[in-house]
Protein backbone atom coordinates (compact mmCIF):
# COMPACT_ATOMS: atom_id res chain seq x y z
CA UNK A 1 0.00 0.00 0.00
CA UNK A 2 3.08 2.20 0.81
CA UNK A 3 3.96 1.70 -2.85
CA UNK A 4 0.63 2.48 -4.47
CA UNK A 5 0.35 5.88 -1.94
CA UNK A 6 3.91 7.29 -2.78
CA UNK A 7 3.12 6.26 -6.51
CA UNK A 8 0.08 8.35 -6.85
CA UNK A 9 1.67 11.14 -4.81
CA UNK A 10 4.57 11.32 -7.46
CA UNK A 11 1.05 11.16 -10.24
CA UNK A 12 -0.04 14.44 -8.27
CA UNK A 13 3.09 16.05 -8.55
CA UNK A 14 4.09 15.56 -12.05
CA UNK A 15 0.02 16.54 -13.25
CA UNK A 16 0.07 19.63 -11.19
CA UNK A 17 3.57 20.89 -12.58
CA UNK A 18 2.43 19.54 -16.44
CA UNK A 19 -0.43 21.98 -15.50
CA UNK A 20 1.22 24.34 -14.33
CA UNK A 21 3.65 24.91 -16.95
CA UNK A 22 0.98 25.41 -19.78
CA UNK A 23 0.87 29.37 -19.35
CA UNK A 24 4.87 29.10 -20.10
CA UNK A 25 5.06 26.76 -23.23
CA UNK A 26 3.69 26.48 -26.70
CA UNK A 27 0.59 25.13 -27.40
CA UNK A 28 1.63 22.77 -29.85
CA UNK A 29 4.69 20.56 -29.09
CA UNK A 30 7.77 21.51 -30.64
CA UNK A 31 9.18 19.26 -33.23
CA UNK A 32 12.45 17.96 -31.07
CA UNK A 33 9.67 16.83 -28.28
CA UNK A 34 7.69 14.83 -31.07
CA UNK A 35 11.07 13.38 -32.21
CA UNK A 36 11.68 12.26 -29.05
CA UNK A 37 8.62 9.79 -28.93
CA UNK A 38 10.65 7.57 -30.28
CA UNK A 39 12.13 6.32 -27.48
CA UNK A 40 8.80 4.62 -26.67
CA UNK A 41 9.53 2.64 -30.09
CA UNK A 42 11.31 -0.45 -28.09
CA UNK A 43 10.62 -4.16 -28.19
CA UNK A 44 8.27 -5.58 -25.36
CA UNK A 45 10.51 -6.67 -22.00
CA UNK A 46 9.82 -9.99 -20.06
CA UNK A 47 11.14 -8.16 -17.16
CA UNK A 48 9.31 -6.14 -14.20
CA UNK A 49 10.23 -2.21 -14.69
CA UNK A 50 9.99 -0.46 -11.51
CA UNK A 51 6.34 1.59 -11.91
CA UNK A 52 8.19 4.82 -10.58
CA UNK A 53 10.75 4.68 -13.51
CA UNK A 54 7.65 3.96 -16.26
CA UNK A 55 5.51 7.16 -14.29
CA UNK A 56 9.10 9.12 -14.91
CA UNK A 57 9.29 7.89 -18.69
CA UNK A 58 5.73 8.66 -19.45
CA UNK A 59 6.05 12.27 -18.35
CA UNK A 60 9.95 12.86 -19.09
CA UNK A 61 8.78 12.19 -22.89
CA UNK A 62 5.52 11.97 -23.34
CA UNK A 63 4.53 15.20 -21.28
CA UNK A 64 6.27 17.95 -23.60
CA UNK A 65 4.77 16.07 -26.84
CA UNK A 66 1.48 16.25 -25.98
CA UNK A 67 -1.30 19.49 -27.32
CA UNK A 68 -1.81 22.24 -24.56
CA UNK A 69 -5.01 21.49 -24.59
CA UNK A 70 -5.71 22.14 -20.70
CA UNK A 71 -4.27 25.75 -21.28
CA UNK A 72 -5.59 29.04 -21.81
CA UNK A 73 -4.48 29.82 -25.55
CA UNK A 74 -5.89 26.40 -27.08
CA UNK A 75 -9.10 26.71 -28.94
CA UNK A 76 -9.17 23.53 -31.41
CA UNK A 77 -11.36 21.15 -31.44
CA UNK A 78 -14.39 22.86 -29.75
CA UNK A 79 -12.76 21.16 -26.31
CA UNK A 80 -11.34 23.41 -23.46
CA UNK A 81 -9.54 21.96 -20.26
CA UNK A 82 -10.94 19.94 -17.55
CA UNK A 83 -12.31 21.47 -14.67
CA UNK A 84 -10.20 20.76 -11.28
CA UNK A 85 -13.02 18.64 -9.76
CA UNK A 86 -13.41 16.56 -12.88
CA UNK A 87 -9.72 15.98 -12.99
CA UNK A 88 -9.76 14.70 -9.63
CA UNK A 89 -12.78 12.61 -9.63
CA UNK A 90 -11.30 11.01 -13.01
CA UNK A 91 -8.41 9.63 -10.40
CA UNK A 92 -10.77 8.41 -8.15
CA UNK A 93 -13.12 6.80 -10.76
CA UNK A 94 -10.18 5.08 -12.05
CA UNK A 95 -8.81 4.10 -8.42
CA UNK A 96 -12.67 2.86 -8.09
CA UNK A 97 -11.88 0.52 -11.41
CA UNK A 98 -16.06 -0.26 -11.55
CA UNK A 99 -17.97 -2.33 -14.10
CA UNK A 100 -21.45 0.22 -14.65
CA UNK A 101 -23.16 -2.41 -16.68
CA UNK A 102 -25.58 -3.16 -13.59
CA UNK A 103 -26.37 -2.27 -10.73
CA UNK A 104 -25.23 -5.01 -8.59
CA UNK A 105 -21.58 -4.98 -10.02
CA UNK A 106 -21.65 -1.14 -8.61
CA UNK A 107 -24.20 0.22 -6.86
CA UNK A 108 -22.46 3.69 -6.70
CA UNK A 109 -21.32 4.20 -9.84
CA UNK A 110 -24.74 3.50 -11.32
CA UNK A 111 -26.46 5.27 -8.90
CA UNK A 112 -24.45 8.56 -9.74
CA UNK A 113 -24.98 8.06 -13.48
CA UNK A 114 -28.34 7.98 -12.86
CA UNK A 115 -28.56 11.18 -10.63
CA UNK A 116 -26.55 12.78 -13.34
CA UNK A 117 -29.02 11.49 -16.17
CA UNK A 118 -31.91 13.13 -14.28
CA UNK A 119 -29.62 16.03 -13.51
CA UNK A 120 -29.17 16.34 -17.33
CA UNK A 121 -32.60 15.85 -18.39
CA UNK A 122 -33.81 18.90 -16.18
CA UNK A 123 -30.91 21.04 -17.27
CA UNK A 124 -31.94 20.72 -20.84
CA UNK A 125 -35.68 20.82 -20.40
CA UNK A 126 -36.06 17.29 -22.04
CA UNK A 127 -38.72 14.71 -20.58
CA UNK A 128 -37.88 13.55 -17.68
CA UNK A 129 -38.97 10.22 -19.19
CA UNK A 130 -36.26 10.27 -21.53
CA UNK A 131 -33.32 7.63 -21.67
CA UNK A 132 -30.30 7.79 -21.80
CA UNK A 133 -26.96 6.54 -21.27
CA UNK A 134 -22.78 7.86 -20.72
CA UNK A 135 -20.48 7.08 -24.22
CA UNK A 136 -17.18 8.08 -25.28
CA UNK A 137 -18.78 10.89 -27.63
CA UNK A 138 -21.08 12.23 -29.59
CA UNK A 139 -20.20 9.03 -32.42
CA UNK A 140 -21.30 6.76 -30.07
CA UNK A 141 -24.13 8.23 -28.87
CA UNK A 142 -25.33 8.31 -32.80
CA UNK A 143 -24.50 4.86 -33.25
CA UNK A 144 -26.58 4.50 -29.94
CA UNK A 145 -29.75 6.73 -30.70
CA UNK A 146 -29.72 5.54 -34.50
CA UNK A 147 -29.70 1.85 -33.06
CA UNK A 148 -33.02 2.74 -31.19
CA UNK A 149 -34.42 4.99 -33.98
CA UNK A 150 -33.63 1.68 -36.54
CA UNK A 151 -35.37 -0.39 -33.88
CA UNK A 152 -38.25 2.00 -33.64
CA UNK A 153 -39.06 2.75 -37.24
CA UNK A 154 -38.75 -0.88 -38.48
CA UNK A 155 -40.98 -1.93 -35.63
CA UNK A 156 -44.04 -0.07 -36.51
CA UNK A 157 -43.58 -1.73 -39.99
CA UNK A 158 -43.77 -4.98 -38.54
CA UNK A 159 -39.90 -6.03 -38.66
CA UNK A 160 -38.05 -7.05 -35.33
CA UNK A 161 -34.31 -5.67 -36.34
CA UNK A 162 -32.38 -7.28 -33.44
CA UNK A 163 -34.13 -10.99 -33.91
CA UNK A 164 -34.11 -10.42 -37.92
CA UNK A 165 -31.25 -7.92 -38.77
CA UNK A 166 -31.55 -6.12 -41.66
CA UNK A 167 -30.92 -8.49 -44.62
CA UNK A 168 -35.13 -8.77 -46.16
CA UNK A 169 -36.11 -5.87 -43.75
CA UNK A 170 -38.01 -2.63 -45.05
CA UNK A 171 -35.68 -0.34 -46.23
CA UNK A 172 -35.03 2.72 -44.19
CA UNK A 173 -34.49 6.42 -45.37
CA UNK A 174 -32.49 8.53 -43.82
CA UNK A 175 -32.35 12.15 -44.52
CA UNK A 176 -29.46 14.75 -43.80
CA UNK A 177 -28.55 18.11 -44.30
CA UNK A 178 -25.95 18.46 -46.85
CA UNK A 179 -23.54 19.74 -44.13
CA UNK A 180 -23.90 16.96 -41.75
CA UNK A 181 -20.85 16.44 -39.53
CA UNK A 182 -18.81 13.09 -40.73
CA UNK A 183 -19.53 11.50 -37.45
CA UNK A 184 -22.66 10.79 -38.19
CA UNK A 185 -21.87 9.22 -40.88
CA UNK A 186 -19.74 7.11 -39.71
CA UNK A 187 -22.35 6.14 -37.25
CA UNK A 188 -24.52 5.42 -39.60
CA UNK A 189 -22.10 3.13 -41.33
CA UNK A 190 -21.86 0.99 -38.11
CA UNK A 191 -25.36 0.59 -37.57
CA UNK A 192 -26.18 -0.53 -41.42
CA UNK A 193 -27.86 2.26 -42.52
CA UNK A 194 -25.43 3.03 -44.93
CA UNK A 195 -23.14 6.40 -45.86
CA UNK A 196 -23.95 6.86 -49.17
CA UNK A 197 -27.82 6.14 -49.32
CA UNK A 198 -28.63 8.97 -47.35
CA UNK A 199 -31.22 11.70 -49.10
CA UNK A 200 -29.15 15.27 -48.53
CA UNK A 201 -31.34 18.34 -47.74
CA UNK A 202 -29.95 21.73 -49.49
CA UNK A 203 -28.70 24.43 -46.31
CA UNK A 204 -28.78 27.88 -46.56
CA UNK A 205 -25.86 30.09 -46.80
CA UNK A 206 -24.77 29.18 -42.81
CA UNK A 207 -25.17 25.71 -43.16
CA UNK A 208 -28.56 25.60 -41.64
CA UNK A 209 -30.70 22.96 -43.48
CA UNK A 210 -34.08 24.32 -45.14
CA UNK A 211 -37.37 22.66 -43.39
CA UNK A 212 -38.92 23.75 -46.79
CA UNK A 213 -36.49 21.56 -48.86
CA UNK A 214 -37.06 18.37 -47.13
CA UNK A 215 -38.46 15.28 -49.36
CA UNK A 216 -41.88 13.41 -49.31
CA UNK A 217 -41.13 11.34 -46.44
CA UNK A 218 -42.53 7.72 -46.89
CA UNK A 219 -42.15 4.58 -45.19
CA UNK A 220 -39.47 4.12 -42.20
CA UNK A 221 -37.36 7.27 -42.13
CA UNK A 222 -34.81 8.76 -39.85
CA UNK A 223 -34.71 12.43 -40.18
CA UNK A 224 -31.11 13.78 -38.83
CA UNK A 225 -30.55 17.48 -37.89
CA UNK A 226 -27.76 19.03 -35.99
CA UNK A 227 -27.69 22.07 -33.67
CA UNK A 228 -24.06 23.31 -34.15
CA UNK A 229 -22.36 23.40 -37.70
CA UNK A 230 -18.84 22.86 -37.51
CA UNK A 231 -18.00 25.10 -39.71
CA UNK A 232 -20.54 27.92 -38.77
CA UNK A 233 -21.71 27.31 -35.24
CA UNK A 234 -25.21 27.57 -36.65
CA UNK A 235 -28.36 25.18 -35.96
CA UNK A 236 -30.67 23.78 -37.88
CA UNK A 237 -34.72 24.72 -37.78
CA UNK A 238 -35.55 21.81 -35.63
CA UNK A 239 -38.84 22.69 -34.57
CA UNK A 240 -39.33 22.70 -38.02
CA UNK A 241 -38.01 19.64 -38.90
CA UNK A 242 -39.80 17.84 -36.27
CA UNK A 243 -43.45 19.09 -37.74
CA UNK A 244 -42.70 17.86 -41.16
CA UNK A 245 -41.14 14.11 -39.91
CA UNK A 246 -43.79 14.13 -36.92
CA UNK A 247 -46.22 14.05 -39.38
CA UNK A 248 -45.39 11.36 -41.24
CA UNK A 249 -44.56 9.10 -38.36
CA UNK A 250 -40.45 9.33 -39.09
CA UNK A 251 -37.85 10.09 -36.03
CA UNK A 252 -35.74 12.88 -35.53
CA UNK A 253 -31.96 12.64 -34.33
CA UNK A 254 -30.41 15.24 -33.04
CA UNK A 255 -26.17 16.06 -33.49
CA UNK A 256 -26.10 18.00 -30.95
CA UNK A 257 -21.86 17.59 -30.39
CA UNK A 258 -21.65 21.12 -28.97
CA UNK A 259 -24.62 23.15 -29.73
CA UNK A 260 -27.15 21.42 -27.77
CA UNK A 261 -25.81 23.12 -24.61
CA UNK A 262 -27.13 26.26 -26.12
CA UNK A 263 -30.71 25.20 -24.35
CA UNK A 264 -29.40 25.75 -21.49
CA UNK A 265 -28.06 29.89 -21.89
CA UNK A 266 -30.93 31.85 -21.70
CA UNK A 267 -29.52 34.18 -24.08
CA UNK A 268 -28.91 31.52 -26.95
CA UNK A 269 -31.48 28.91 -26.42
CA UNK A 270 -33.49 30.73 -28.88
CA UNK A 271 -31.34 29.11 -31.43
CA UNK A 272 -32.20 26.13 -30.68
CA UNK A 273 -36.01 26.19 -30.55
CA UNK A 274 -37.98 22.99 -30.56
CA UNK A 275 -34.83 21.07 -29.79
CA UNK A 276 -37.24 19.22 -27.05
CA UNK A 277 -39.77 18.19 -29.71
CA UNK A 278 -36.89 15.83 -31.27
CA UNK A 279 -36.57 11.94 -30.56
CA UNK A 280 -33.08 11.40 -29.63
CA UNK A 281 -30.08 13.07 -29.24
CA UNK A 282 -26.22 12.76 -29.24
CA UNK A 283 -24.03 15.34 -27.77
CA UNK A 284 -20.50 15.93 -25.70
CA UNK A 285 -19.57 16.42 -22.14
CA UNK A 286 -15.72 16.76 -23.29
CA UNK A 287 -16.36 20.53 -24.86
CA UNK A 288 -18.42 22.73 -23.12
CA UNK A 289 -18.83 20.92 -19.54
CA UNK A 290 -14.63 21.36 -19.46
CA UNK A 291 -14.77 17.39 -17.91
CA UNK A 292 -11.82 15.26 -19.14
CA UNK A 293 -12.09 13.76 -22.63
CA UNK A 294 -13.67 11.48 -23.43
CA UNK A 295 -17.30 11.75 -22.41
CA UNK A 296 -20.88 12.04 -24.28
CA UNK A 297 -23.83 11.48 -23.62
CA UNK A 298 -26.98 9.86 -25.93
CA UNK A 299 -30.60 10.91 -25.03
CA UNK A 300 -33.46 8.81 -26.25
CA UNK A 301 -37.22 9.66 -25.65
CA UNK A 302 -38.98 6.39 -25.60
CA UNK A 303 -36.80 4.65 -23.37
CA UNK A 304 -37.91 0.46 -24.61
CA UNK A 305 -36.29 1.47 -28.07
CA UNK A 306 -33.50 1.94 -26.66
CA UNK A 307 -33.35 -1.39 -24.26
CA UNK A 308 -34.65 -2.71 -26.96
CA UNK A 309 -32.35 -2.01 -29.20
CA UNK A 310 -29.08 -1.93 -26.59
CA UNK A 311 -29.85 -4.46 -24.02
CA UNK A 312 -28.55 -7.69 -23.79
CA UNK A 313 -29.21 -11.06 -21.60
CA UNK A 314 -27.49 -13.87 -20.49
CA UNK A 315 -27.36 -16.51 -17.68
CA UNK A 316 -24.82 -14.84 -16.08
CA UNK A 317 -26.08 -11.30 -16.19
CA UNK A 318 -29.36 -10.13 -13.75
CA UNK A 319 -32.72 -9.19 -15.40
CA UNK A 320 -33.24 -6.25 -17.02
CA UNK A 321 -34.11 -3.17 -14.41
CA UNK A 322 -34.58 0.09 -13.85
CA UNK A 323 -31.03 -0.94 -12.43
CA UNK A 324 -29.24 -2.01 -15.12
Amino acid sequence: MHDITHLLRETADRAARYLESLDERSVAPASDAIDALAAFDVPLQNEAIDPAKVLAQLDSIGSPATMAVAGPRFFGYVVGGALPASVAANWLAAAWDQKTAYASASPATSALEHVVLTWMLDLLRFPPTCAGGFVTGTTAAHITALAAARHAVLAKAGWNVEADGLFGAPPITVIVGSEAHASLYKALGVVGLGRSRVMKVPVDDQGRMRADALPRIVGPTIVCAQVGSVNTGACDPVGEICDVAHARSAWVHIDGAFGLWARVAPSRAHLVEGLELADSWATDCHKWLNVPYDSGMAFVRDGNALRAAMAVTAEYLPAASAQR
